[in-house]
């Protein structure tokens, strides 16, 4: 007879899900599967709209990371009316990208999975948040984590028109010049979240090296799982957040294949599950035969530890220097250590950081050309974007008729790409840690901060 364990809802993260562990007649796990119960209808809606309302409308799919679908759906404008922005356009996008991610880092590191591993996983549900975190911190920690957050937003608001939501995004550039007042404020904010990236890294870097709970998370078997990685790169191999070709390194560390953003559906299926209303994903050439076992079987990963695998370094001193400390750490690459995926972010964090900080040291981003106009449509065209929201790789793909209305639109959105190997990931937590049926709190906290390291965003994932 076979028995459920439900983990409902799942915790600290974007959007609603829920675990479901199958147990057979001995109390051995026998299935356990990551589930979003709900739907949303965001592709199906945005059939016979303007192809200019995509970057408003796309981006209310999420409240967390808005900012992402806005550029992804801005660029997929680009390609769609064959048009390139401006030098001073791109670089004003870009500097709004960086501060974004970074900032929405920090939420992930102090909110959302950073209390696992800054208070430990056996400390209780009710303390195991942001406010046991400030608790334990201390207030003036606190208070430079909300502040540097602060800035980051700032520097979006006054950019992009909104420090949630932008409204600058057009086909061919953007809706606003930079002026020296805005540029400025980005250039003094950038040095404080420069200097609050280090410190999120040291401290982190302190537990690691206390062999603390966090050490001992860091290489448990338990969350160690061989998959490819597919993130984005620059032209000599670097990480990159908003733009470049996407990468795929297979599990030993061999580049699979490279490939532009609009090739994407050649390279990657999307499957509907029946007890799931999140599509998954696997490399075409590579096959899948399931969420279990020990094999890759064509499931990929992206994300901060993705990102850090596929590429060749980061472009950014301090960033490449501590890139270079954590391969270091685990001495191989790629790195198929789940937990790995929290180091991976801040060092993110910091590369965002020293980004953010030399585009507001660029002075042609004040140019006041920014924006190159579209001509009409004559005929049904296609278009992609793509950048590496703070959860993975996101394609926007669009067609549409001649008077520019959409006909059809494709989101494939980070957590989607993560889907199986989350999966995976849980089910591989949860048959290892139960045995006899019985489960306690310990227990499924650890079978959640199997997911919880990957950040999942199930609002982008269920669109």
């Amino acid at each position: 007879m076979t028995r459920h364990i439900l983990i409902d809802p799942i915790t600290r993260i974007e959007g609603h899900g829920k675990i479901d562990i199958a147990l057979d007649s001995h109390g051995k796990v026998s299935d356990a599967r990551f589930q979003v119960p709900e739907f949303r209808g965001f592709e199906k809606f945005c059939e016979g709209r303007a192809a200019e309302e995509m970057p408003i409308l796309t981006q209310k799919i999420c409240g967390v990371c808005p900012t992402a679908h806005h550029i992804a759906s801005t660029k997929a404008l680009d390609d769609l009316f064959n048009v390139s922005p401006p030098l001073a356009a791109q670089k004003i996008r870009e500097l709004i990208y960086h501060a974004f991610m970074f900032e929405d880092h920090l939420l992930h590191v102090y909110y959302l999975g950073g209390p696992d591993w800054l208070l430990g996983p056996d400390v209780p549900a009710l303390q195991r948040n942001i406010l046991g975190l400030a608790d334990r911190m201390g207030k003036p920690f606190t208070s430079m984590m909300m502040a540097a957050r602060n800035k980051s937003r700032e520097i979006i608001a006054r950019t992009s028109g909104s420090a949630l939501y932008p409204v600058f995004g057009l086909p061919g550039g953007i809706a606003k010049s930079l002026n020296a007042e805005d540029l400025n404020f980005a250039l003094s904010a950038s040095d404080d979240m420069v200097a609050f990236a280090r410190m999120s890294l040291d401290l982190f870097k302190k537990l690691l090296l206390k062999k603390s709970v966090l050490a001992e998370m860091m290489t448990d078997p338990l969350y160690y799982q061989p998959t490819y990685y597919l993130g984005m790169v620059d032209d000599a191999g670097r990480l990159s957040f908003y733009d470049g070709r996407i990468r795929v390194m297979d599990p030993t560390g061999t580049i699979h294949s490279t490939f532009e953003a609009r090739d994407f559906s050649r390279h990657l299926v999307e499957r509907v599950e029946p007890w799931t209303y999140m599509k998954t994903l696997a490399l075409k050439d590579a096959g899948r035969d399931g969420f279990s076992g020990n094999e890759p079987d064509g499931i990929y990963r992206v994300g901060p530890l993705a990102r850090l695998n596929v590429s060749s370094g980061i472009s950014t001193p301090l960033a490449h220097a501590e890139y270079e400390n954590m391969m270091n750490y685990f001495g191989i690459k790629p790195v198929h250590h789940t937990m790995a995926y929290h180091w991976a972010r801040l060092i993110e964090v910091l590369y965002a950081a020293e980004r953010t900080a030399e585009l507001a040291g660029d002075s042609n981003i004040l140019s006041a050309e920014i924006r190159n106009l579209p001509k009409p449509m004559l005929t049904e065209q296609s278009g992609t974007g793509a950048c590496e929201a703070p959860r993975g790789t996101l394609f926007h793909d669009y067609r549409a008729n001649s008077r520019a209305m959409i006909l059809k639109l494709n989101l494939v959105v980070a957590t989607q790409h993560n889907a199986a190997a989350i999966c995976r990931s849980v089910y591989q937590a949860a048959s290892r840690l139960i045995s006899d049926g019985r489960v306690s709190e310990r227990i499924t906290n650890r079978i959640e901060m199997a997911y919880r390291a990957y950040d999942p965003c199930l609002a982008c994932a269920t669109h």
